[in-house]
């Protein structure tokens, strides 16, 4: 990969440094938005963390105490068992408070806020993260209008909703490199199992 920058003159200049070597964002990327997209990163990082840590611990925000996943509650059954919409519904009914479908979404949770807020890892991460967000737009089913029962959905938007705007930020950032600033991104990049396995950057 080379970046190319051009001039007032029309000329252009090839530098022959990966981008995800480079020491500064690159001649696409001003410094001032690559800080940007680091906060936006470590934010969106932060939901997805808080998201386990209150279902993990019950910190008494959509989770309380005592169905946190340590006193022996289930981080999928409340959400899974009541979706009442969509061609999934058996099927999300089926799977809620199975003991692989809490371990596969809370190390999903975990993985993708630690890599966002870390910097690195971030293409597994935004593809986990949007496979996550997949699964929970299938679940919600925001096309639908009403439920089964006949009852409003409350949906406010049949196609973008927090789940698709989440997976594509997950996304760009991993796209725009948004790792190397205040993140470990760039060191991680340069580790040699990495740049075999790119990956993973």
């Amino acid at each position: 990969m080379t970046i190319q920058n051009s001039t007032s003159e029309s000329s252009t200049r090839t530098l022959t440094t990966p981008l995800e070597r480079a020491e500064v964002p690159g001649a696409m990327l001003t410094k001032a938005a690559a800080k940007t997209l680091a906060v936006l990163r470590i934010a969106t990082g932060f939901v997805f963390l808080w998201a386990f840590l209150d279902k993990l611990f019950g910190l008494g925000y959509s989770t309380p105490s005592a169905r946190a996943w340590i006193n022996g509650g289930s981080p999928t059954k409340g959400f899974l068992s009541s979706v009442e919409v969509g061609p999934f519904q058996s099927a999300a009914h089926a799977i809620a408070g199975t003991w692989w479908a809490n371990v596969l979404f809370m190390l999903g949770l975990a993985a993708i806020g630690l890599a966002l807020i870390s910097g690195i890892g971030l293409r597994v991460a935004a593809g986990s993260a949007t496979l996550m967000m997949g699964m929970m737009w299938l679940a919600e089913f925001p096309l639908a209008q009403h439920t089964s029962a006949g009852a409003p959905t409350g949906s406010t938007n049949p196609l973008t909703d927090y789940h698709l705007v989440y997976a594509i930020v997950a996304i760009v950032l991993a796209a725009a490199y948004a790792g190397h600033t205040w993140g470990l991104g760039r060191r991680w990049a340069k580790l040699p199992f990495v740049q075999k396995h790119r990956w993973l950057i």
